[in-house]
């Protein structure tokens, strides 16, 4: 019991993967993929997750650009830019980075709608949101992906097993919903107003647990053989810790991602892996 589902590791498998893929795509065309990061702002989270989605653009041969706007920025002038992105032929996949200063936040949705869905490689566009509810999975966020990509690569069956889900937000429960849907696991969705929590945890075949509160899952939660997936990131003490007590709860759940280094590179590199899709999509028209 407890094995490591290792995200860090199948993240480089895949990005190296892509990385050949792009290299061949490149010989023939002439045409590297292109990646657009908006950054309104300077929170140090986000910077920090920008910077390492451009590091691993660089090393697996993606071009990427930051825009990076004054926090004072009007609405018009983000619109401006997010069409001028559009609009511009050699950018294949634009991202805002999420979440935007507080003024912005009531209009998320509003710049959102106004990328290009062909562009929308965070997969948050309404059109391709409602393309996941009719299971087609061409555009959808990064970190599902990774995380139902994680699950199918370790042979962990999905079918018929009930999946607890302690998140509801567009970028991680509201998209595994229908993923796991569609792989035909029974969905649980808990949030801040789920009555009777641990019973719900306690049923769980596989626990996904984002609600950024360390150390909130303990081996006295979880059903015995459950697998466990920790996407939340807090800092204490200067260190990234998980939702999950790691060394707690290792002896009793059959497979468990590490926190760092299980969900955190598969998010990145599926960003990356949307970025490729939707240049492959522009070359071959």
């Amino acid at each position: 019991m407890g094995k490591i589902l290792n995200g860090k590791e199948l993240a480089a498998r895949l990005n190296s993967e892509l990385k050949n893929k792009i290299n061949l795509d490149y010989q023939r065309t002439g045409v590297k993929p292109k990646l657009a990061a908006i950054l309104v702002g300077d929170d140090p989270a986000s910077k920090l997750y920008i910077r390492i989605k451009r590091k691993t653009c660089a090393e697996i041969g993606i071009d990427s650009i930051l825009i990076n706007l004054n926090g004072e920025v009007s609405n018009a002038e983000l619109f401006t830019k997010i069409s001028e992105l559009n609009n511009d032929i050699t950018v294949h996949g634009i991202i805002v980075q999420l979440p935007l200063p507080v003024k912005f936040k009531p209009f998320t949705l509003e710049f959102i709608e106004q990328i290009d869905p062909l562009k929308d490689v965070d997969g948050l566009h309404p059109i391709n949101k409602g393309k996941l509810f009719d299971y087609n999975e061409e555009f959808v966020p990064a970190t599902p992906k990774g995380i139902i990509t994680l699950l199918e690569f370790y042979n962990i069956e999905l079918k018929g097993k009930h999946v607890v889900i302690i998140n509801r937000s567009n970028l991680v429960g509201k998209p595994l919903i229908f993923m796991f849907l569609k792989r035909n696991a029974t969905v649980t969705i808990c949030h801040t107003s789920t009555s009777n929590l641990e019973n719900h945890i306690k049923k769980a075949d596989i626990l996904v647990v984002a609600i950024g509160q360390p150390d909130f899952i303990t081996k006295d939660k979880i059903k015995e053989g459950a697998v466990i997936i920790d996407v939340g990131t807090s800092r204490v003490n200067g260190k990234t810790r998980g939702d999950v007590k790691f060394d707690d709860v290792f002896d009793k759940c059959s497979w468990i991602t590490p926190n760092p280094g299980g969900i955190g590179p598969m998010t990145v590199s599926f960003l990356l892996q949307n970025t490729y899709n939707a240049y492959k999509r522009k070359i071959s028209e």
